[in-house]
């Protein structure tokens, strides 16, 4: 059968990976064309708009943006109907790809939605837009799924695809003094840096970071390059050229901090499944902070402590992400064993609800088997 796939940024391409390769497991005959990123690529099919090229974050920047996004989406509309799939599959990316579906639907095309818009967090009335266009929708986190119900809406909860990743991680584990010795890395403990996968959180967040190294010489700060980042950029943000970058690796950086600093995201999950005791930051421009603020309705930012509703990891929002406030919580993280521990012990408890490992394929299985009931 033939796929037709949108993922809008970095998570979303992992995850539209994981997919597509368990749809090959389950439909030998599966071809693939789709708007993602390299993880997706290398799964085979056709690649039309890597998500680096049509990303645009904060308020501002869309607006900025609005005729390439508008120009973009036209063009995809176009293209989905020229190749006439059996389902289109979105993934997140609520902003455009609720449009698509729009349009997808009402060419007659059948429309899944991988990972849910964070529609209970704000826009609650994208949820009616979602139940008149998308047939059906898988979604990865537990609380979704009530969510959902009490809009008169039936979803499908099968398990976070991450336990998967980090699973395969863990199975295909590089030693430690492999790891260091690979990436020239003194035998000092270390501190993992994930400043984000956009350039305008990291314009924002990692000087912050940075603003750390030189007050724990004891230790080695790293910064997980984000895949769409250039070395360069990195090193005009922080003004230092010899700065520690390492690409590709970031499950094994992290597993071997001591801690991590991490941009609120889907790092902050896979972080705390790594078991490593994390600080969430977040920062970003005030105007556009001021309307998210009027907009989103919730407790917290990072999955980690919406998933466990209470707050197991320290957030650092805006001016409280500063560097005195972040090294008081990196300071805790790394010399007081009971708040660590008692951390660690949240992270347990965190995997129990996201569900078993098999997600990815359970909803390929799925997808295979709606579009074989109606064929």
């Amino acid at each position: 059968m033939k796929y037709y796939l949108i993922s809008g940024e970095a998570s979303g391409d992992l995850h539209g990976s994981n997919l597509m390769k368990e749809l090959k497991h389950v439909d030998v005959n599966a071809d693939f064309r789709f708007w993602g990123g390299d993880q997706m690529a290398s799964q085979g099919g056709v690649i039309v708009k890597h998500y680096r090229d049509h990303a645009y974050m904060g308020f501002f920047k869309v607006i900025g943006n609005l005729p390439a996004i508008f120009r973009n989406i036209r063009n995809c509309t176009e293209d989905i109907i020229k190749y006439k799939p059996d389902v289109l599959i979105l993934i997140d990316y609520p902003g455009f790809n609720l449009r698509i579906a729009r349009s997808a639907f009402k060419s007659g095309i059948r429309v899944f939605y991988y990972i849910s818009p964070t529609v209970w967090a704000w826009q609650k009335s994208r949820v009616e837009v979602i139940k008149k266009y998308v047939e059906r929708l898988f979604v990865i986190l537990p609380f979704e799924k009530k969510f959902y119900h009490e809009h008169g809406y039936n979803v499908d909860f099968e398990g976070h695809p991450l336990i998967d990743a980090i699973d395969f991680h863990f199975r295909n584990l590089t030693a430690r003094d492999v790891f260091f010795k690979t990436n020239n890395l003194p035998d000092l403990p270390l501190i993992a840096l994930l400043p984000g996968s956009r350039k305008q959180e990291i314009q924002y967040i990692l000087p912050v970071m940075m603003d750390l190294t030189h007050k724990y010489p004891g230790y080695t700060f790293v910064i997980a390059g984000a895949p769409s980042i250039e070395k360069e950029f990195y090193e005009k943000v922080t003004g230092i050229s010899n700065i520690k970058i390492i690409y590709d690796q970031t499950y094994s950086l992290v597993q071997y901090s001591e801690a991590a600093l991490v941009t609120s995201g889907t790092a902050t999950l896979e972080t705390a499944l790594l078991g490593t005791p994390e600080v969430v930051c977040y920062k970003t421009g005030r105007l556009t902070i001021f309307i998210a603020r009027l907009l989103v309705h919730v407790q917290f930012i990072s999955l980690v402590n919406l998933i466990l509703e209470k707050e197991a990891v320290k957030e650092l929002l805006q001016d409280d992400l500063n560097p005195e406030c972040l090294k008081t919580e990196l300071d805790k993280i790394i010399g007081d064993s009971n708040y660590r521990n008692e951390m660690k012990e949240e992270f347990v408890r965190l995997k129990m609800k996201l569900g078993g490992p098999g997600a990815s394929r359970r909803i390929a299985e799925k997808i295979v088997s709606l579009l074989n009931y109606r064929n």
